[in-house]
């Protein structure tokens, strides 16, 4: 639970790269998010090149720390690897939410960009990257080392909770 209620959105990094054994870890959270039928239909596009993350800045409007982070991960769904159509987005959302988690357990911060269903951001990153017409960026991932600490959010709302009834 510590690791789920510290989880922020962090915006601000350092200059410090991610070592390739802390992006491996990312990215196993990810591939471990459950998925309809098992069928895991996430690809991911992990980069550290400085042109391309400056270059999504163009792309995607509400990006901007990506001028500063040291990494980023776009998280896909491949539309050829679903068993149950739609699902892909369930499936990749919970892949973007381990790399979030994952990212504050080992002492890095992270921010989750939405890209999917805005057909600007998902046609310029598809460009971008040279995407096959059967994979949709979902979203992408900011990561690095914090420059910025926030405190954990208070959310729970029990107003927001009905048993057996609305």
């Amino acid at each position: 639970m510590d690791t789920i209620r510290n989880r922020r959105s962090i915006r601000k990094y350092t200059a410090q790269p991610v070592p390739q054994e802390l992006v491996t870890r990312l990215l196993e959270a990810a591939m471990s998010a459950p998925s309809a039928g098992n069928e895991q239909p996430w690809e991911f596009i992990v980069i550290t090149d400085r042109e391309l993350l400056q270059a999504i800045t163009k792309v995607h409007p509400y990006s901007q720390m990506l001028k500063e982070a040291p990494l980023a991960v776009v998280v896909c769904g491949n539309l050829e690897r679903e068993k149950y159509p739609g699902f892909w987005v369930e499936d990749c959302s919970a892949a973007t939410e381990n790399i979030l988690l994952e990212a504050e357990d080992i002492g890095l911060g992270g921010v989750w960009l939405g890209v999917y269903p805005h057909d600007e951001r998902v046609k310029g990153l598809a460009e971008l990257f040279g995407l096959p017409s059967s994979v949709v960026p979902l979203s992408i991932v900011a990561l690095g080392y914090p420059a910025e600490k926030k405190p954990p959010a208070e959310r729970f709302d029990p107003s927001r909770v009905h048993t057996n009834r609305w």
